[in-house]
């Protein structure tokens, strides 16, 4: 496994994804990944299964990286209803349909890279064999952080009226009232 004073781990993860006819005119394929393999060798694009018309491939084998830093978001991903590796696909240019770019178990680095719209995240069924080996990972990294609750400054800011208007106004006697269109600055 690992040390306490080890920063982080990386384990090889093969990504299987699986290509199946569109459903409508704008989609010829639909990609999607659909599995992980622990401990894959490297692939490219290697098919493993076909039926018909769907076909899965062993697209890649990718480091998932565990941080010992991020172990909360690791038990975040772990506690939900079914534990899921991300992975985080981009559609490419060349001949392969897509470039898989990641595959994490924080699903906090899934949001971020599902946020900026330009990558597919998918969510796949992590093994029993992998969640014991990233529950095992938290077990000796994760530390409870202690909540410090702020104090508050008692100085009161409601007492002095800086700043009060529109600043387009330039007459003192009514600062309360709408800039006249001479007024505006351009």
């Amino acid at each position: 496994m690992t040390t306490k004073d080890q920063k982080s781990i990386s384990l090889p993860l093969g990504i299987v994804v699986r290509s199946a006819p569109g459903v409508t005119q704008w989609a010829k394929q639909v990609w999607k990944a659909v599995g992980v393999l622990p401990g894959a060798a490297e692939a490219d694009w290697k098919e493993i299964r076909r039926e018909g018309d769907v076909v899965e491939f062993h697209a890649a084998t990718v480091p998932l990286v565990l941080y010992r830093t991020d172990t909360e978001a690791y038990l975040s991903g772990l506690s939900t209803k079914v534990p899921a590796i991300y992975v985080v696909m981009r559609e490419t240019e060349d001949d392969r349909p897509m470039e898989i770019v990641l595959a994490t178990a924080s699903p906090y680095e899934a949001q971020d890279y599902a946020d900026t719209g330009e990558e597919l995240v998918e969510k796949v069924p992590m093994p029993e064999g992998l969640v014991a080996y990233i529950r095992d990972y938290i077990e000796l990294h994760h530390e409870n952080e202690v909540f410090v609750k702020r104090r508050r400054n008692k100085s009161r800011v409601d007492l002095k009226q800086d700043g009060i208007g529109d600043a387009r106004i330039r007459q003192v006697a009514d600062v309360y009232r709408a800039p006249r269109r001479s007024e505006t600055i351009h």
